[in-house]
């Protein structure tokens, strides 16, 4: 009896009834998750008292504006009052002093030309590198480091000096604008209605004709005042916004986990059950490539992305559109101007690109919608639209009569805007998710390095060599007819809608980013 009464426990516990099961040690793994799912209840609690301002709505209408301020710019700089004209020397040895920054920095129209391509340069290089930091830093931030390098290098345009100063000032914008440029159509499509997708961005794309032809008028108006006005003022109306990409509180895109923590990632996983650990492994080596092997994944992106033949065409249409929409949105004043001698044509081809505009984009975004969202019937509407409106400009131009050329151009700008939604659905459809926003950034790039950023300069050389701008416009909208022909062979691709095409862990963990914040505070 005595034998049996001492051995005392050398590890005593103040459980008088103790469980060998409970006496073990909770595993790491188990205690992380138990650890994660209280902070997550407080947070969700926190969330339910404090939800997140941003809806869809407001996400569109802000993209919008700043989209628009975006272009605003373009128009602006593009503007007989801004832009102004050279300095030109008669026979008899009198010259006339020239305007604007063309007539104070006296350079050639390829100078100029130039100008309006420089901001291309830090587009093209800023749009991979963005695009690629998506999946390692919040996207939503990156678009706030975006805006803030928009608006100081815009502000610094006013207080240019030389032909170089300027140049390089133009250079920076592209860096800024290019974090928007690539995530802020996939937001858009994360968290439109699924029967109104394509009408929203079609919203959204409004304004860029929308911001051009604004910045026609703007530029006309604020000359008064100064060219360099033109610049600081775009500068305070962007500010608030920069600033608001970094004090709200941050989306997040479908196709990408959470890059603050795994533990969201955990949650999900611990209410669906038994996949707790494959899929923390996964977050770890998404984190860990993000960190290590940002090129190697860039690349293998980039062979995905050029091995999409659907994607392939439609870019290559939108390249051969584009190169003649950048050139009608820099020289187009200057061409009204000589051509028809408006002594207003940055009133007329603002208003005009206006309301063409409006109605254009948000026409091509609705009947896309009306006749069934694919990419399909995206390609058939490019095709038939870009054609249609390629008649109705090159006839335009052949008439010598300033109402009848109005009429014309209005109905052929009307279609070829009508564009602007559909072809950017197939850029955001025909690939997976978490390459929208590569698929965005390279089609970003390809429109700019192979459209607008050779021609302005190239239609500029061609109109210093044959001197007949009549002949020049007509050469350039001839260009439409390829656009319209490259689309119409997407008719024939084999294509499939890949939105919902993606890593399983992934989208059920993140695919309604906005939404889904309301259904949790209402579950709590």
């Amino acid at each position: 009896m005595g034998d049996d009464k001492p051995d005392p426990n050398p590890n005593p516990n103040p459980n008088p009834n103790p469980d060998p099961v409970q006496a073990q040690p909770d595993p790491p793994s188990a205690s992380a998750a138990s650890k994660t799912e209280k902070e997550t209840e407080k947070g969700m609690a926190q969330l339910a008292s404090n939800p997140s301002w941003f809806t869809p709505k407001r996400l569109l209408c802000i993209f919008c504006v700043i989209n628009l301020i975006n272009y605003v710019d373009r128009g602006a700089i593009a503007s007989n009052g801004v832009n102004g004209s050279r300095k030109v020397c008669q026979t008899n040895g009198t010259c006339s002093s020239g305007s604007g920054i063309q007539g104070e920095f006296n350079m050639s129209n390829f100078e100029d030309g130039v100008i309006s391509s420089a901001f291309m340069v830090g587009l093209l290089v800023a749009c991979p590198i963005f695009a690629s930091s998506a999946k390692s830093v919040n996207p939503f931030r990156l678009i706030g480091v975006g805006l803030t390098v928009w608006t100081i290098a815009v502000a610094f345009c006013g207080f240019s000096f030389n032909f170089w100063s300027i140049a390089v000032a133009r250079m920076l914008v592209g860096v800024g604008e290019a974090s928007f440029i690539s995530l802020a159509a996939p937001f858009i499509d994360d968290n439109a209605p699924v029967t109104q997708r394509t009408a929203w961005l079609g919203a959204f794309y409004m304004c860029i004709p929308t911001g051009i032809a604004v910045g026609y008028v703007y530029g006309g108006l604020i000359s008064h005042f100064g060219w360099r006005w033109a610049f600081w003022v775009e500068a305070l109306l962007m500010l608030p916004f920069a600033i608001l990409g970094f004090v709200m509180k941050p989306l997040q895109l479908k196709g990408f986990s959470p890059v603050e923590s795994k533990k969201a990632l955990t949650v999900v996983d611990e209410d669906e059950g038994g996949e707790h650990s494959r899929r923390e492994v996964v977050a770890d080596e998404s984190s860990k490539t993000s960190g290590c092997g940002a090129l190697t994944m860039f690349v293998k992106d980039m062979k995905v992305l050029l091995l999409e033949k659907v994607y392939v065409v439609n870019v290559l249409g939108y390249i051969a559109y584009n190169f003649v929409i950048g050139a009608y949105s820099y020289w187009g004043p200057k061409a009204g101007y000589n051509i028809y001698h408006m002594s207003n044509a940055d009133y007329m081809f603002g208003g005009v690109t206006a309301v063409c505009g409006i109605v254009g984009s948000l026409a091509g975004g609705f009947l896309l919608d009306r006749i069934d969202s694919t990419i399909p019937n995206a390609f058939k509407l490019l095709s038939l639209a870009t054609l249609s409106g390629a008649v109705f400009c090159f006839a335009a131009f052949c008439f010598k009569s300033l109402y009848a050329f109005l009429a014309l151009f209005a109905i052929g700008e009307l279609l070829v805007f009508a564009t602007q939604a559909p072809v950017n659905f197939v850029c955001l459809h025909s690939v997976k998710p978490s390459l929208r926003p590569l698929s965005m950034a390279m089609s970003t790039v390809a429109i700019h390095i192979f459209g607008d950023v050779p021609s302005s300069p190239l239609v500029g050389l061609l109109q210093d060599k044959i001197d007949n701008w009549r002949s020049t416009a007509l050469i350039l909208t001839s260009i439409l007819f390829v656009a319209a022909g490259i689309w119409f062979i997407g008719v024939f691709f084999r294509s499939v809608d890949r939105y919902d095409e993606d890593s399983e862990h992934v989208n059920k963990a993140n695919s309604t980013p906005l939404l889904v914040e309301k259904t949790t505070a209402e579950a709590v």
